[in-house]
């Protein structure tokens, strides 16, 4: 169980690999009670690359939209001060810090992350990038670990009293697609990047959108603690499944960075651009 979290709270979910057009074939009721789904383009086209861009506010987006949020060049869920084009529309959070999990634990956050992919194992130095800044961080050892890491997030918050951001990296939907349980053997990757004729992609797309399904069902509880705060959910990068030949992902291709986007944002954004232009004048006042 999770307790309800405050309205300032942010929850921040990735699902690590999971395709577009398999986000939209799949029967998932609670995630579908975020929001609308847009069709985004992701930051990078492996998981390292795409969470620096969205840990520095880049996250997926639309060109071609003229709404904030939406299209982060018109206006940031995260803004950075110091960094970046800042828009002509409006910012929800604006965060001074080295990253925006920094910015969160200045404003007074609980910075709360869990991370399924070895790219946010803290025992590694190019894991400690994306996890050292965190209040608490927890890596499960397995890609394939949802349980564990809802069970440690439910643990973790049970007698929190301040305002959380929450980051959930989940590495069910990465390649081989498999999730605890699932009926296939996870030794045999029908995804294998730069291989040839035993990759399948029927087989992908029917297991990566199994195990979507799967994670729908297990965040049931986490989105409903959320309800009344913010949440983001996306991936940070699809995967080739044969189109012009290619496989997998970590290369730039319309498949790899196509990615699902939704987005439910509560509070004042008019409050956070005073805030913002309050801290761009004392910038501005220090460099003179």
């Amino acid at each position: 169980m999770f307790p309800k979290a405050r309205s300032e709270s942010v929850l921040f979910i990735t699902l690590d690999s999971c395709r577009y057009d398999t986000f939209i074939d799949a029967d998932i009721p609670n995630l579908r009670k975020v929001g609308p789904i847009y069709r985004a383009m992701a930051p990078g086209n492996f998981t390292f690359s795409s969470h620096a861009a969205m840990f520095m506010g880049f996250t997926p987006g639309v060109a071609e939209a003229e709404a904030s949020f939406v299209n982060p060049m018109v206006g940031k869920i995260f803004k950075m001060l110091g960094g970046g084009f800042s828009g002509p529309g409006k910012h929800r959070f604006i965060l001074d810090g080295e990253n925006i999990v920094d910015g969160f634990k200045k404003r007074g956050h609980y910075c709360l992350g869990t991370g399924a992919l070895f790219w946010f194992d803290p025992a590694r130095k190019t894991g400690r990038v994306l996890t050292r800044d965190f209040s608490d961080f927890f890596f499960p050892g397995d890609t394939y670990h949802l349980d564990k890491q809802l069970a440690w997030l439910s643990q973790a918050l049970k007698h929190n009293d301040r305002p959380v951001f929450l980051f959930l990296n989940i590495g069910e939907t990465h390649f081989p697609y498999y999730f605890k349980g699932a009926p296939w053997d996870r030794k045999i990757n029908p995804c294998q990047p730069m291989a040839g004729k035993a990759n399948d992609a029927s087989e992908s797309r029917r297991r990566q959108k199994a195990c979507l399904e799967y994670v729908d069902a297990n965040l049931a509880a986490l989105l409903e603690a959320f309800a009344g705060g913010n949440t983001i959910v996306c991936a940070d990068h699809g995967d080739c499944w044969g189109e012009d030949h290619l496989w997998g992902h970590g290369m730039h291709h319309e498949k790899v960075l196509e990615v699902p986007l939704m987005i439910r944002l509560t509070g004042d954004c008019d409050s956070e651009q005073a805030f913002f232009r309050k801290l761009l004048r004392k910038l501005q006042q220090n460099m003179t």
